[in-house]
């Protein structure tokens, strides 16, 4: 977070972590919290980071890497996307669109730097440039029913369809789902726009924001998650994350090989528990007492009170899942797509 934006935030009443950098709330977390299920939300996305990729073989290039079809990837559209080791675990996870002349890549800010440095090493010859964009932009998340009127209050146009993009003037919105998009935009317009936005919508916290991905399923690979999963554990193919019809990228075989023979043990769950939860957690099983049956993929505060995540749990083990280990308190797991 650069000192503008940090300084901006605290302006607007924003409690900002001093270790992770991270907004805690905007002076309520629990009514936050409770605004989100059925009121709009105005939220400062510090744990993501923007990355961009420029240059005539950018698309070329994150194809090779990535699990989606970046080289059909349209103008107005956006793409969940991975980038896996050899092994076929996922290092990073990405919404790509195209903003301003180059793809722009939204993934986790703690991995971020990692990321770029690596991606970098395979770039060799190929004419792409790749380079952080979160000195000059911000990220907000908006949701709620009357996000589509902020937006238009605020002068943003606004996305024809889920994973679309619409853009004005070096701003990008995302559409996630109904009520809910993600806004890329430069550092210096956003005292103008967030004044206009939180007319309609409530300034909250990023444990807000992740409820909300809990709740729509959407699996964030951050650094206490790296190389855990192979996609098809995270269920990321079902979001279209994971094209089985393109050429090699890193890993391709073990992803291919893990959905043509079917040997998926393990799948994307929403948790919820009494106790806290926290990305990278592990979670075991008296059923089975050899190893971790799942891992906390991200996590968050219930506005009714106690903790909800999502998590990677094998299936057979999901009826008895117990927190950190076998004598840890018990956590209800439900799959997201049964």
């Amino acid at each position: 977070m650069t000192p503008n934006w940090h300084s901006f935030l605290e302006s607007a009443d924003a409690l900002i972590d001093g270790r992770s950098n991270e907004i805690l709330h905007f002076g309520d977390a629990a009514g936050e919290l409770l605004s989100a299920q059925k009121q709009t939300v105005l939220v400062p996305l510090t744990h993501l980071g923007l990355l961009s990729a420029s240059g005539e073989d950018a698309k070329t290039f994150l194809h090779g890497q990535f699990t989606s079809d970046v080289n059909h990837l349209g103008a107005n559209q956006v793409q969940h996307s991975a980038w896996c080791s050899v092994k076929g675990r996922m290092q990073a996870s990405f919404l790509i669109w195209h903003g301003s002349g180059e793809l722009r890549l939204a993934l986790a800010a703690d991995i971020q730097d990692a990321v770029q440095k690596r991606l970098q090493m395979f770039v060799l010859r190929a004419k792409v440039k790749l380079a952080s964009l979160n000195d000059t932009h911000v990220l907000l998340g908006l949701s709620g029913p009357q996000a589509l009127e902020a937006m238009a209050d605020a002068g943003l146009p606004c996305p024809s369809a889920t994973l679309s993009s619409a853009g004005s003037n070096d701003i990008d919105i995302i559409a996630l789902e109904d009520g809910r998009y993600i806004i890329a935009a430069p550092l210096l317009a956003i005292s103008g726009l967030w004044q206009k936005l939180s007319v309609k919508a409530r300034p909250a916290g990023l444990p807000v924001w992740r409820w909300l991905d809990v709740q729509s399923g959407f699996p964030l690979v951050s650094l206490a998650t790296k190389e855990e999963f192979v996609p098809q554990m995270a269920d990321f193919e079902k979001l279209g994350g994971v094209s089985f019809h393109k050429g090699c990228y890193p890993g391709q075989e073990v992803v291919a090989r893990t959905q043509y023979l079917g040997k998926v043990k393990r799948h994307l769950y929403r948790i919820s528990s009494t106790q806290a939860l926290h990305a990278g957690d592990h979670l075991h099983s008296p059923d089975n007492p050899d190893q971790a049956c799942g891992m906390v993929v991200s996590a968050a505060p219930s506005p009714q009170g106690g903790y909800e995540a999502l998590a990677v749990v094998q299936s057979n083990f999901a009826n008895n899942v117990h927190l950190i280990s076998r004598e840890g308190p018990k956590v209800e797991a439900v799959a997201v797509n049964p």
